[in-house]
This record gives structure tokens, C-alpha cells and sequence, in this order.
């Protein structure tokens, strides 16, 4: 993984970088975190990439630019690479509704789009999503020079978006898996993504596999643990036991699709981080309570 910023004197603007992705020499790619910015209703100076949000319109379009130059810089120059005559690139986007919904972009749209993926082959765009827990998934065919990006909450990948991304890449490019490179960027992770039971019983509906993506505990209760004799009563066994907690993985679950798709494994990358544990790096929608930001993840072809 690597980490770039802006050029000396600019903000501190931090890009993370897939290894894998980053060696595909006509791929832009980037994920970003909170630091940097013009946003200062999160604290300091933030980089939050998301309108629907508590903060200024105007600081949020002043973070998009700033966050497109850097992903789209040349590596050499550190200068915003140029694709025709303009050196900013479209910046495109969905409205995003926890689907399984994916647009095939052949030109800049018109009119908003909703749905959670975005493919293309077009040089000189960026398809982006939105994310504060949900994973973001990028997809790059090192052969037919075609990209993807995907919105993957845990509702997204119940409903398999990430595969079916890659059958519209084989729909619209051509695209064979084993010709794919992945990487799955900063989420919220299994040890902190807490969900209801109904949450597993989807799962469980739809996956052999289920039963791995979940880790189970015990709820804590200190004064239970401290006190016992307290809380012996005359009741059943078990009528005074505390509720589990369940936990899922969506990074795993998300790589699974990956692999069933026939996506070597060789060619996942993820990152790894956890936005709930690392607030300080990232935006979080569960450990902030719904005050926080949005970070993006970014794709595009260079001319």
C-alpha cells in the first residue's frame, strides 16, 4: 500500500494506494482519508467528500478538486496528468442506495445517476463512491484496460453487487476474472461491525458460507461479572442470560465473492483498515453516530 500527498505547500492531503493497482501504468486509482481538506465541521481542517452531509456545499466541491488532482497527478511530475484538453477529470458519482444497481458510463451523464457500482473503458473520467463503514471495492482489467467501483454495504453484498460488477465488465468489455486486480479499501471490519440477527439470517439465505463471515461473543455486563450472587434467582437457567453479539466480516465476505467470481487471489489486495478503530484516520458513520463525514473511493483510465 502506498500513501501520497500534494506537492510541498499544499494540504496535507492523504491518497492510499493499492501496490497491486498502483502498478498498471495507465490506472489512477485512490481511496481517501479524513486529513486535509477545506471541511471544519469535523474537526480541523477534513477532508469530507460528501454533500449529504452536515457540512458547506462550497468546502465539499473545494475537497472533490483537491482530492481528483491528487489521485489523477502524474507519478513523475506530481502535476494533474492531462487526458485531451482539460486537466481536470469528470468526477462521477451515484447516488447511492444499498443495491446491487451498476451503470455502464460511456460519457459523462446527463442526469444524477442511483445505484451502488460504476464500469467504464472511457479514458479521462472518475467513477467514485461514497463511504463512512461500507467497503469500497475497485476493479481494474489489466487487459482491456476497463475499470470498476463499487459501493459494498453489508445490504450491497448480500445482493452480490461485487460479482455482478464483474459479469458487467464481462458483458461490456469482455473482461475474463483472471485478467482482474482488486482491492478492497478502508471499512469498518469484523472487529467492530456488530449487526442484528436478522443481518445473519440474510447472509445465511444466501451463502453456503455464511457461517464464516460471522464471529459470535458473549455480551459483557461488568456488575454481572463482579456481583453473580446478585442476580441469582429462582427462574429457569438461561432466562437471566445476557444477549450475543454478532459480528461480521465484510471484508471476507467480499473477497469470497472475489474468488467465486474466479478472481486469483494473488490479485486481491486490502488494505485492511477499520474505520471504526481508526477515526482519527478515517470517517466514521457508527463510532461518530451519523456527525461525520464521507470518504471516496476512485477509479479512472489515463489517454
Amino acid at each position: 500500500m502506498k500513501v501520497e500527498s500534494p506537492a510541498k505547500g499544499k494540504a496535507a492531503i492523504d491518497v492510499l494506494r493499492a501496490d497491486s493497482l498502483a502498478r498498471i501504468p495507465w490506472l489512477v486509482h485512490g481511496f481517501s482519508t479524513r486529513s486535509g481538506g477545506s471541511s471544519r465541521t469535523y474537526g480541523g481542517r477534513a477532508l469530507n467528500l460528501g454533500f449529504a452531509t452536515q457540512d458547506s456545499r462550497a468546502a465539499v466541491q473545494m475537497n472533490r478538486r483537491a482530492f481528483a488532482s491528487v489521485v489523477t497527478a502524474d507519478r513523475l511530475t506530481r502535476s494533474p496528468a492531462r487526458s485531451g484538453p482539460k486537466s481536470i477529470w469528470p468526477l462521477i458519482t451515484v447516488r447511492q442506495i444499498h443495491s446491487d444497481l451498476i451503470h455502464h458510463i460511456s460519457q459523462v451523464p446527463r442526469e444524477p445517476l442511483s445505484g451502488d457500482g460504476l464500469v467504464t473503458d472511457v479514458q479521462g473520467i472518475l467513477l467514485a463512491v461514497l463511504t463512512a463503514d461500507c467497503l469500497p471495492v475497485v476493479l481494474a482489467d489489466s487487459k482491456n484496460r476497463a475499470v470498476g467501483v463499487f459501493h459494498a454495504g453489508w445490504r450491497g453484498t448480500v445482493k452480490r453487487i461485487v460479482e455482478k460488477g464483474i459479469g458487467e465488465m464481462q458483458r461490456w468489455f469482455g473482461t475474463r476474472p483472471g485478467d482482474l486486480r482488486a482491492a478492497i479499501g478502508p471499512g469498518i471490519r469484523g472487529c467492530c461491525y456488530q449487526v442484528g440477527p436478522e443481518v445473519q439470517t440474510a447472509f445465511q439465505s444466501q451463502f453456503a458460507y455464511a457461517e464464516a463471515l460471522f464471529r459470535e461473543t458473549k455480551a459483557r455486563d461488568e456488575i454481572h461479572e463482579k456481583y453473580p450472587l446478585l442476580f441469582l434467582t429462582a427462574r429457569a437457567p438461561g432466562h437471566s442470560e445476557l444477549p450475543k453479539q454478532i459480528f461480521l466480516d465484510l471484508a471476507r465476505a467480499n473477497r469470497r465473492q472475489l474468488l467465486d467470481a474466479g478472481v486469483v487471489a494473488k490479485n486481491i489486495a486490502d488494505l485492511g483498515f477499520c474505520t471504526s478503530c481508526r477515526v482519527d484516520a478515517f470517517f466514521s458513520h457508527r463510532k461518530e453516530k451519523g456527525m461525520t463525514g464521507r470518504m471516496m473511493a476512485a477509479v479512472g483510465i489515463r489517454a
